[in-house]
């Protein structure tokens, strides 16, 4: 595969040089897919690798995505993700362990239309996993699938083109991104949750069910991540033990060993909580819930733990 590019041609110099301090680089794959790696200065190959690669949610750019310190007449946007500095607090949590995150946009903005435009993407999507993971040499390697919103239907993109889910993925997050579940798609999930050490699967949800916007449902009854991660669940309550408990407005559901989690976030108010739960904390969270670093320093669906780290 050829070197990676910085991001000459994509971004003003002063970006340019803040991104080449901090070994981020952003490139395209068959004009199409636009690829960014963020990739910490301390890499050392010595040390375990995360690749968390982090598809994005529809409508949104990478820029937006990583987030940034709001100035007048910003678009907003650009205050409701805040991945970069989210990574930021993961890094310094973890020690010794290279965390490099995978920014997955596309020229459409949007998985679900990507994959309606290009019917080959059952080879695509395992190929760029697979490409972009062999880059990093490193003593030991291990794949996290994340994504919020359209996101999602990257993720069962990659799921649908495979026979069974690689054991170099240790965890596969849903950040209110699920709507493509169904039944599927299950026994991948169980055979990779019952047989691979160590991996994770968290889902993350609110009552979209029961959400309006001007008055109006914003998704039919069976059509959001409510009913899909409730569906979910049930399927794996048949093969699982799972506990329930109430926190707030959270209702949380764990296995026994704390590698299956699921996150309702009730809505009595029927608003409309989609980014909200990406925004606080949720992609450290979906990163560190289960491990000894969980609510270290931060609690999910609380005050923004990285707000001094937004740039």
């Amino acid at each position: 595969m050829h070197r990676i590019l910085p991001l000459f041609a994509l971004f003003n110099s002063s970006f340019l040089l803040h991104a080449q301090q901090n070994e981020i680089y952003s490139f395209f794959i068959r004009d199409s897919i636009r690829v960014t790696i963020d990739k910490a200065q301390s890499y050392d190959p010595k040390w375990e690798t995360v690749i968390s690669f982090f598809a994005l949610p529809n409508g949104n750019s990478t820029e937006q995505t990583m987030g940034k310190q709001m100035q007048p007449g910003d678009d907003w946007h650009f205050d409701i993700q805040h991945i970069r500095a989210q990574t930021r607090f993961i890094r310094k949590q973890w020690e010794k362990v290279n965390f490099v995150v995978i920014y997955l946009e596309n020229k459409f903005r949007s998985w679900p239309t990507w994959k309606q435009r290009n019917a080959n993407y059952n080879t695509i999507i395992p190929a760029l996993i697979d490409s972009l993971s062999a880059l990093f040499k490193t003593r030991r390697r291990s794949v996290y699938l994340n994504g919020h919103s359209g996101g999602g239907s990257f993720i069962f993109g990659y799921l649908s083109s495979i026979k069974k889910i690689p054991t170099y993925i240790k965890r596969i997050s849903f950040l209110d991104s699920d709507y493509g579940y169904d039944s599927s798609h299950y026994l991948k999930f169980k055979t990779w949750l019952k047989e691979v050490n160590a991996a994770a699967l968290n889902v993350f949800a609110y009552n979209d069910s029961i959400a309006l916007y001007n008055g109006k449902p914003i998704v039919t009854p069976t059509g959001g991540t409510w009913y899909r991660s409730h569906l979910f669940l049930k399927h794996l309550q048949n093969d699982f033990t799972v506990s329930k408990r109430r926190d707030d407005s959270l209702v949380v559901y764990k296995s026994n060993n704390e590698r299956i989690q699921f996150y309702f976030k009730t809505n009595p108010d029927r608003g409309i909580y989609h980014t909200q739960q990406v925004e606080l904390n949720g992609f450290i969270h979906s990163t560190l819930c289960g491990t000894r670093y969980e609510s270290i320093g931060y609690t999910y669906y609380g005050p923004r733990a990285y707000s001094d780290l937004v740039e």
